[in-house]
């Protein structure tokens, strides 16, 4: 087995997809079952960025969303705003494995693309097509409206991305029309009515600053000036979740009863909430002179110290996802509608799942985006759950604001036992149970081992 991406040619890939599902019943391992149907009465559609999306649900840029499959797989089950892996000007990085924790809070130490730029361009395009393929094949969609978004990332500083690969990709995504014409025509002999399809040339206007750990405040508000000024992008910052101060960060970590070793470098070298808010302000006026989305996205992860044994003892920090997280990103949330009259447009990623993805969405936290929980056993097909609950009727006061709402379920979820480590527990090949010469009824080292 290999630790790297191994590329699929895109007609090799379309032809796998309508092999299985004309002959099983699934795509890439994804039984018809999970697959997301729109409906016309589904009330969580919403306008983003001039368009229409089917669902507020989408998936995180992460390790998953590199490989067309993957982007392809989230799509099936309902993902409308998939989130591109960030890529940046350095694509050759060797990156330590294992880089991914997932036993129940998340933790990775890896932080940016595993492909050459070329390669992650072609990865989205095939993407891009199959999706619209499939669309066409399931749905009827002929493309007008295709009823999802790419979200393009980048980071991490101006130099990086003012390089003539990130330039060249920024170029391509906003107009791909002659590499996509020429994957049209060796995708037609497989799929003929592809020419029945609109394909926009335009593969994404949007994208997300990932601004990292320690990128130095001025660095982060040059980048979105550039990204919103210069490339006239919808854009939106990742910002961090120190951004809620040490102490109150801290003492939520505390109370959550999860490991997390937070250092104190990682408040001291992140961006200051005094200094976010003026920016905020300064960025949101320069979008609507020239009449762009400025969003932010809570929250990135939560850098803290090495203190298990998955990773190589090399990698001194981890960044942490998850569960964990929730809490401290709707925090931040909540505070920074409160400073800024509940006027931002806020999207979410921090530890979202199947049962407080209604609460977020009626806290106008949207769209909501997962990586943590799509890691673990299920992989996609958890979606289903997700979309199952947001059709479901449910509680819904409707003369409270979302911002009524974000305050209630800010105070709801510290004390929530869902975000403290109470329920499981770590590997271990001991067990509390005796054992007898004979017991082989549950044998502890299956539980703990990996495989």
């Amino acid at each position: 087995m290999t630790d790297k991406f191994i590329l699929w040619p895109l007609t090799d890939l379309l032809r796998l997809i309508l092999h299985q599902h004309a002959t099983a019943g699934h795509i890439l391992g994804i039984p018809e079952a999970l697959f997301f149907v729109p409906e016309g009465n589904d009330t969580f559609r919403m306008p983003l960025f001039g368009k229409m999306i089917e669902t507020p649900v989408g998936v995180a840029a992460g390790p998953h969303t590199q490989l067309a499959q993957n982007i392809v797989a989230a799509w099936l089950t309902g993902a409308r705003f998939i989130e591109l892996k960030t890529i940046q000007t350095l694509d050759e990085l060797e990156v330590s494995k294992p880089c991914i924790d997932m036993q129940d809070e998340g933790y990775n130490c890896e932080w940016s693309q595993e492909l050459k730029i070329h390669e992650s361009l072609g990865q989205y395009l095939d993407a891009w097509i199959l999706i619209h393929i499939l669309n066409h094949k399931l749905h009827g969609a002929k493309g007008e409206m295709p009823g999802f978004i790419f979200n393009m990332s980048v980071g991490y500083d101006f130099t990086g991305i003012m390089q003539p690969n990130v330039q060249w990709f920024l170029d391509k995504m906003k107009d791909a029309g002659e590499m996509l014409q020429q994957k049209i025509d060796t995708v037609r002999p497989f799929y003929p009515a592809i020419d029945q399809i609109k394909i926009d040339p335009m593969l994404s206007d949007n994208i997300t600053l990932s601004t990292m750990h320690g990128c130095p405040p001025d660095e982060i508000e040059k980048i979105a000036q550039y990204l919103i000024g210069d490339r006239q992008l919808h854009t939106a910052i990742k910002l961090n979740p120190t951004l809620l101060g040490r102490e109150q960060v801290q003492e939520l970590m505390q109370r959550s009863g999860f490991g997390t070793q937070i250092p104190d470098a990682a408040f001291a070298h992140d961006l200051k909430y005094a200094e976010a808010v003026p920016m905020i302000h300064r960025l949101q006026k320069l979008a609507d002179d020239r009449r762009l989305c400025f969003s932010l996205k809570l929250t990135n992860t939560l850098e803290s110290a090495n203190h298990r044994n998955v990773f190589d003892e090399s990698q001194k920090m981890m960044y942490m996802s998850g569960r964990s997280l929730h809490v401290i990103a709707v925090q931040l949330a909540r505070k920074l509608q409160m400073d800024i009259d509940g006027k931002l447009d806020i999207s979410f990623c921090g530890g979202a799942d199947a049962f407080n993805i209604s609460d977020l969405v009626k806290s106008g936290l949207a769209p909501v985006t997962v990586c943590t929980d799509l890691l673990k056993p299920g992989g996609y097909g958890r979606l289903a759950q997700y979309i199952h609950n947001l059709r479901k009727p449910g509680p819904f006061v409707s003369d409270l604001s979302e911002f009524s709402h974000l305050n209630l379920y800010a105070e709801k979820v510290i004390n929530d036992s869902a975000y403290r480590n109470e329920h499981l527990l770590p590997p271990d090949i001991k067990t509390p149970r005796p054992l007898g010469f004979f017991d082989c009824i549950s044998a502890p080292c299956q539980s703990a081992c990996p495989t």
